[in-house]
């Protein structure tokens, strides 16, 4: 593998938003890059290619690995990217949704890497790289469900990142804060509503979707996801755009009391 043929890369979460975005940058980087998404997608004219995959379905997931090792022999970069969100009062939501948030934020990364790790290890080099969030260092009222599963990943990774490096597998995590996709039109919704929650969940939800149509392109994601994918000595996590590196330093330098009513104060609660 080298600069000119990075090898093989796969990022689940490809159909659109920083997972497409990713995809098509590392194409252009010189990989060849196998991109997922849950339903049957058209061919693709840009040399990506596009397969099926459900990362909260065991098989899938293996179907897919051995695919994509029977086509192109090897698996050099995988990006974890594919995961959906909820917003509302943690009481809102039922354990049975919980645990579906987490089936795919959380084991959908799991079972992926799981499945990826023998043909790293027999390669001796590997790389992955788990998008994960802002909110998966700091609270998040009113997506605290979503925070947990990105809390999860960021414990994960870092963990296995040392497990792995006698391999030559390192483990990166990529933090963006609020990024210009659909992620907003495709929250999952509390399935236990609670009236006593309306009128804060009514406000988050208009604070999220004006955070959103004024945050990052993913092609600013995609470009942090790059520099992951390809450091020589890559660090533990790598906040993607402006805003991600300056909650990333607020968090740790400024004093808990004033981090803490500062974000109250971004999210609209009250002092």
């Amino acid at each position: 593998m080298d600069k000119t043929n990075p090898g093989v890369a796969l990022v689940t979460g490809a159909s659109s938003g920083i997972g497409l975005a990713t995809a098509k940058a590392l194409r252009n980087a010189g990989y060849r890059v196998f991109g997922t998404s849950r339903r049957a997608a058209t061919e693709r004219s840009d040399g990506i290619t596009m397969l099926t995959c459900d990362v909260t379905d065991d098989a899938s997931v293996t179907t897919l690995v051995d695919e994509v090792l029977a086509r192109a022999g090897r698996i050099d970069l995988v990006v974890n990217n594919a995961g959906i969100g909820l917003v509302g009062g943690a009481e809102e939501s039922s354990l049975a949704q919980a645990q579906a948030l987490f089936d795919v934020n959380v084991f959908g990364v799991l079972r992926v890497t799981r499945a990826v790790l023998p043909a790293m290890r027999r390669q001796q080099k590997g790389r992955i790289v788990n998008v994960s969030s802002v909110l998966g260092f700091i609270p998040a009222p009113y997506s605290a469900l979503y925070a947990a599963t990105k809390h999860a990943v960021e414990g994960y990774s870092e963990s296995l990142d040392h497990e792995l490096r006698p391999f030559g597998i390192r483990v990166v995590l990529v933090e963006p804060a609020y990024t210009r996709t659909s992620f907003d039109d495709n929250l999952v919704r509390p399935d236990q509503l609670l009236d006593v929650y309306s009128s804060a969940r009514a406000g988050m939800d208009v604070i999220m979707r004006k955070a959103i149509a004024a945050g990052d392109a993913p092609e600013i994601v995609a470009g942090t996801v790059l520099e992951a994918a390809t450091a020589a000595v890559p660090r533990r996590r790598y906040a993607a755009g402006k805003m991600a590196r300056q909650v990333s330093f607020l968090r740790r330098f400024v004093p808990e009391a004033a981090f803490d009513k500062s974000l109250r104060k971004q999210n609209g609660l009250p002092a």
